[in-house]
């Protein structure tokens, strides 16, 4: 290994990536410093130009493949490298399940200082690519433009046309303002892509104002596509479109104009696209990308879209949460009734429930099931389901955790036997742990989508001494990136 200096940049020759990090960069050592290295696989060898040095490590980016590692393969994606999405595409996907298990293992241990029982082999995805249900694009006035973009045949400089620097696509990590243009995504079956072609090229002709980020300004802001399962009970999937605008008017409502233009572009996508079953529009004068508090207008179709677990359908709006990998999400849940090992008899609580799908999922085999959740919208919608299959014996609760979980609150429902968590990537609030040590349900079930806020809460939800960890399951949601989710069974001792 040799370094060279160059203008102020040091590159350090001949690095052998060692394994994978938590974040999905590549892993090796120099001087007896961790260095990341983002798009490298274990057995890469890399010249790497340092980007960052600090105290216990160093990051860095690959300026030369010197030698590929046996296990690469080659990435599916024509957007591979610049787009966020699907990072882990060079790594097979055994090698990725083998990552992420460690993965859990080395949080729960290390940052949580747990002691674990064997882990549970994964459990992997059989579909590794069109698994989301869900893809949020973002209209650019002036997208990620690339640098042979600006070159002549001749190799003399020209300047992109106005038309040519609008997008549609993808936020690029790290540089918000910079969207880009998206040609084909493997991440959600058709119409998906169609879909996104075709409105692109609508508003292109018909000179829809692209949205400005770095001003606010603008017409069209965002698409979302979202497509149900084929295993729906319609036995096709539905395919619901939400178009999200802006407006420059006072009080964010739209002139009659641009109420026009909205209508008959999304007229234009459901008579193009018979499979669209449902058809919405947001407006949005935000600054930021969120519209679950922005006014919402039906335009066209039925009003939701539909999944179905075992016997159970679930009504998703246009503002639903629902796991975003369809088929995943049974399995998920299914690891989670599993642990749960109900008889019929206990009381049930799932914390930061959501919709109510886990709660919904388990009421069959249980007395009563409570759910809690802060979104007050998503405890609507998990009424609404269980009023639309019939459950009578599961009840939602809408407020802050910490401040609904109450002793009150549980000797007024009943004592659980059973508790469901799973929170919000940043886990559960310290108050929330000791309400669920005072509760001492017999049996704990932590679904965390962030392993090592799940160690930390782990280790406060031990802190008395009652539990025990019994198993321990991980499951991949996302084939392609460095995500995971796990499940982790407590029992009272």
């Amino acid at each position: 290994m040799s370094r060279k200096r160059n203008r102020e940049q040091i590159v350090v020759e001949n690095v052998e990536i060692e394994a994978v990090a938590a974040e999905g960069n590549g892993l090796a050592h120099i001087d007896g410093k961790v260095l990341f290295v983002p798009k490298c696989v274990p057995g890469d060898i890399v010249d790497v130009r340092l980007t960052r040095k600090r105290k216990g490590y160093m990051q860095g980016v690959v300026v030369r493949m010197v030698q590929k590692s046996p296990i690469r393969q080659e990435p599916f994606c024509p957007h591979y490298g610049l787009c966020g999405g699907c990072t882990w595409q060079a790594l097979p996907y055994d090698k990725q399940l083998e990552f992420k298990q460690q993965q859990v293992y080395d949080q729960l241990t290390r940052i949580g200082r747990l002691t674990l029982p064997p882990l549970s082999p994964i459990i992997g995805s059989e579909k590794i690519t069109e698994y989301r249900n869900k893809l949020e694009y973002t209209f650019s006035d002036r997208r990620w433009v690339f640098e042979n973009e600006t070159l002549n045949p001749d190799g003399t400089e020209r300047l992109l046309t106005d038309r040519e620097r609008l997008g549609l696509g993808f936020h690029i990590p790290q540089m918000f303002s910079k969207v880009l243009d998206i040609k084909e995504c493997r991440l959600q079956r058709e119409p998906s892509n169609s879909i996104r072609l075709f409105v692109k090229e609508y508003a292109i002709k018909r000179q829809l104002q692209f949205f400005d980020l770095y001003n606010h300004t603008g017409f069209l802001r965002n698409l979302v596509i979202r497509t149900s399962d084929s295993t729906a009970q319609n036995g096709k999937g539905d395919v619901m479109v939400i178009l999200v605008v802006g407006t420059a008017r006072i009080g964010g409502k739209l002139s009659r104009e641009e109420e026009m233009r909205v209508r008959d572009l999304l007229n234009a996508i459901t008579e193009q696209f018979k499979e669209v079953t449902s058809a919405y529009y947001v407006v949005n004068n935000k600054a930021n990308d969120s519209y679950a508090d922005c006014p919402l207008f039906f335009y066209k179709g039925k009003e939701c879209i539909t999944e179905q677990m075992e016997d159970i359908v679930f009504s998703i709006g246009p503002k639903s949460f629902y796991q975003t990998n369809s088929a995943q999400a049974y399995k998920l849940y299914s690891a989670v009734r599993d642990y749960a090992a109900l008889t019929g008899s206990e009381v049930v609580y799932d914390l930061y429930t959501g919709t109510g799908t886990i709660a919904l999922f388990l009421a069959s085999k249980a007395q009563k099931v409570i759910g809690i959740e802060y979104v007050e919208d998503a405890v609507k919608d998990a009424r609404k389901n269980a009023q639309a299959n019939s459950i009578a014996n599961a009840e939602f609760y809408a407020g802050d955790m910490k401040d609904v979980l109450t002793e009150e609150f549980i000797q007024s429902h009943g004592r659980p036997d059973v508790m469901v968590l799973d929170p919000p990537r940043a886990g559960i609030h310290p108050s929330v742990a000791q309400v669920i040590q005072k509760a001492e349900p017999k049996t704990l079930v932590y679904v965390s989508c962030n392993p090592a806020s799940q160690a930390r809460d782990l280790e406060l939800l031990l802190s008395g001494g009652k539990y025990d960890i019994v198993g321990v399951q991980p499951v991949d949601m996302f084939p392609h990136t460095q995500h995971v989710e796990n499940i982790v069974k407590l029992v009272h001792k």
